[in-house]
């Protein structure tokens, strides 16, 4: 009898243990579910030719699309921005003159237009900086304000790198990219 019990009890551990493994693939497969489609992947096209023309990682691509329109490419910002990657107008000129290209504003609004911009900046800034959340940070507040806090020691480690951001709202744009970044990562690009 006593053996019996102990194999019933094994039996019994052994399902409850199986059962909440599935339980907890199938919650984290229902949450990967709902963060795909609150992390889409829209615009692939245009994102992986830029992503390998430029060299900017496209989760990266991804996440900055994200946080800064949520994917809806006729976003403008209340300080004037526009499109998926959300480019102030100045930027897009200055864009358009390095790439030896007209610039029309409306070209802004174009999908492909815009995340082809967005990526090239991106990679400049990266090119220029060297660390991710430096280029986050140049991309939200202008590379001009960013290279100011570079030259100041209250902002940077003893190596120069930006530690401190000064702003509440470019350190929140920054955490806000890294965020997303991980999510895409997890999702797409294990």
């Amino acid at each position: 009898m006593n053996w019996k019990n102990t194999a019933r009890r094994s039996v019994v551990i052994v399902v409850i243990l199986v059962l909440s493994i599935l339980c907890a693939l199938v919650y984290q497969l229902a949450w990967d579910e709902i963060d795909r489609r609150r992390y889409p992947q829209e615009f692939s096209e245009y994102v992986t030719e830029f992503s390998d023309m430029y060299g900017v990682p496209e989760y990266v691509i991804y996440a900055v699309i994200k946080v800064e329109s949520d994917f809806t490419s006729n976003a403008e910002s209340h300080a004037g921005a526009i499109g998926l990657m959300q480019i102030m107008p100045d930027s897009f000129d200055w864009i358009s003159m390095r790439l030896k290209r007209t610039s029309e504003v409306g070209m802004m609004y174009d999908p492909r237009t815009n995340i082809e911009y967005g990526t090239y900046y991106l990679s400049y800034l990266y090119t220029r900086y060297n660390r991710w959340d430096t280029v986050f940070a140049a991309y939200n507040a202008g590379f001009g304000r960013v290279d100011q806090w570079l030259s100041d020691p209250e902002y940077t480690d003893e190596d120069g790198n930006l530690i401190r951001i000064p702003i509440a709202e470019t350190k929140k744009y920054v955490k806000k990219v890294n965020d997303a970044i991980d999510v895409y990562k997890r999702l797409y690009y294990q």
